[in-house]
């Protein structure tokens, strides 16, 4: 076992979780915000649709200059299933690039760049934490509170909901 094997492990995990969520949103409301700051739900799902393919695209390098412009609008879905293909294939991705890490390269700095400004410089397993992980489940729970104010029955993430609990088929679902 490596130290990178535990990562694997919670990617799955949260990945299973991920989906249960995204294949709740209603198509009829992927352009819908909660406010007019927010991004829409179609923009919100397909950013965690991406993110871990995303940050395992972009942990390749030493380096990754940021756009700030592309963070200022980012893609929407046209569909429900354009959002599950891309998130199957973002999370194929970072499995993949994770897996393929050895600890030195896990371990070795990464540098995040706007322009000649250094924003952040720690290991990849940090950004990975960090970024690749953390961040996606931020998002994740945005997700949860855009369902439930369009009156969408949310799924087990941990524990229960209020609209499932850990017993019966959700149970059987969520620990397989």
């Amino acid at each position: 076992m490596t130290s990178l094997d535990p990562v694997l492990m919670e990617l799955d995990r949260e990945a299973a979780i991920t989906a249960r969520l995204l294949e709740r949103i209603p198509e009829e409301h992927l352009a819908w915000k909660p406010h007019e700051k927010s991004m829409s739900l179609g923009q919100l799902a397909m950013h965690i649709a991406t993110t871990p393919g995303g940050i395992a695209a972009m942990l390749a390098g030493d380096s990754f200059q940021i756009d700030p412009a592309a963070a200022e609008n980012p893609p929407g879905a046209a569909s429900r299933a354009e959002i599950l293909e891309a998130h199957r294939n973002s999370v194929a991705q970072a499995r993949e690039f994770v897996a393929g890490l050895d600890e030195q390269r896990a371990l070795a700095p990464f540098r995040l760049m706007a322009g000649a400004e250094e924003l952040m410089a720690i290991p990849r397993i940090g950004v990975i934490r960090t970024v690749m992980l953390n961040h996606w489940y931020h998002h994740r729970g945005q997700l949860t509170v855009y369902l439930r104010l369009l009156n969408v029955a949310l799924p087990v993430v941990y524990g229960r909901s209020a609209d499932e609990s850990m017993v019966g088929p959700a149970a059987r679902e969520a620990s397989a």
